[in-house]
């Protein structure tokens, strides 16, 4: 996910509940709400946003989910490409630790990002009734699909990101497992990787599907197949890539058509899922004029129509041939992902089911430990 916009432990309250009277504090007393998104879109360019943060000091600080620094790499380049003058700073690192990290320095007054993109959706709707979001509308707002974006504009969807299985076509040719039900077949046993279900919320929607779709018996079969699962979503894709395992559980990929040895698979009538990468701009920004810049950027046709994956969030942008707009992909779930990371308390039941038929994570989180501040 290097060439895209990337995405990504929270108790049934709420992410940031574990940190006790300190987010207490910190939603006792939240910052002045902003507009209720009346403006209209941004209408400077991009060479007029850049001057205003060049003027404002040229930093900028974005906490990003994902799973390594290096899946950053690709928005880092093509930001300084064009906008050299700015000190970006782009900090990958688990959605789940950025959330309560932010949480806990809005409650310690030491916020250091300036823009947040997650894959924890339902923290931007707390932030918002928090009064934490600055309500602000980029070009070509009005372009995005109406489940990637804010109705009063506290967030935007600045990416697609869509998890899946795959599977090496140098081990397996063209004989590969054709929909995710195959993936029980005696065959497979021994030769499939996957990111644990019950550490990354994506990926256990991903595996709740599978559940819902073919029953608890499925699930258990899987779970006999001796399947190497790891943390970190990009974990499947790597342990296929360099020839470890056959088939890959959970991780990102495209369906755009190439010559690549590993096929992401999306197979019709049966499940995966996607969902729009959230971003917004925190009202106590530091940089809030490069915040803009960054957000105008992402959602810019340029590098909408550049998305790795082949799936953009505006509807002026029309995928790669063979491929519809991701929401017109019923097995996709793109609006059900939302609900799902709204309820904590069933989402926590199903986390603690599958590590009942999985086992508990084990391992150090793949991003590294980023502290309290990184970025600071």
């Amino acid at each position: 996910m290097s060439n895209s916009l990337s995405r990504r432990r929270v108790l049934t309250t709420g992410a940031g509940a574990a940190l006790g009277l300190g987010v207490l504090a910190a939603t006792s007393a939240p910052a002045s709400a902003s507009p209720a998104g009346s403006a209209g879109e941004e209408t400077k360019s991009l060479d007029e946003l850049y001057q205003d943060a060049i003027a404002e000091g040229g930093k900028l600080v974005v906490y990003a989910g994902g799973d390594t620094a290096a899946q950053g790499n690709g928005v880092r380049a093509a930001f300084k490409n064009r906008f050299p003058a700015i000190d970006f700073d782009y900090i990958v690192d688990y959605s789940k630790y950025h959330d309560v990290r932010v949480d806990n320095q809005l409650a310690t007054g030491t916020l250091v990002p300036d823009v947040v993109q997650l894959q924890t959706l339902q923290d931007f709707d707390r932030w918002k009734a928090l009064g934490r979001l600055m309500h602000y509308k980029p070009a070509g707002f009005s372009k995005l699909y109406n489940g990637f974006r804010d109705p009063q504009a506290a967030w935007v969807s600045v990416t697609v990101i869509a998890f899946s299985y795959s599977y090496s076509t140098t081990a397996l040719g063209s004989n590969g497992p054709k929909t995710p039900l195959d993936l029980v077949d005696p065959a497979w046993k021994g030769k499939i990787a996957s990111s644990y279900p019950n550490d990354d919320d994506a990926v256990l929607f991903l595996y709740s599907l599978y559940a819902q779709t073919y029953g608890w018996d499925w699930v258990a079969k899987l779970a006999a197949q001796d399947v190497r699962f790891a943390r970190g979503t990009n974990s499947p894709g790597e342990a296929v890539n360099s020839g470890l395992k056959a088939i890959g559980v959970g991780g990102s990929g495209s369906a755009v058509a190439s010559s690549s040895p590993v096929k992401w698979v999306i197979a019709d009538g049966h499940p995966f899922m996607a969902w729009g990468q959230r971003a917004a701009i925190l009202n106590q920004a530091k940089h809030p004029a490069a915040a803009k810049l960054y957000l105008n950027f992402a959602l810019s046709l340029d590098n909408q129509k550049s998305s790795f994956n082949g799936w953009s969030v505006r509807t002026d942008v029309t995928p790669p041939a063979g491929l519809k707009p991701i929401w017109e992909y019923p097995n996709a779930h793109v609006d059900a992902f939302p609900r799902f990371m709204a309820d904590r308390a069933e989402l926590e039941r199903r986390r603690q089911t599958f590590a009942l038929y999985f086992g508990e994570v084990q391992g150090a989180p793949t991003p590294g430990w980023l502290g309290l501040h990184p970025g600071a």
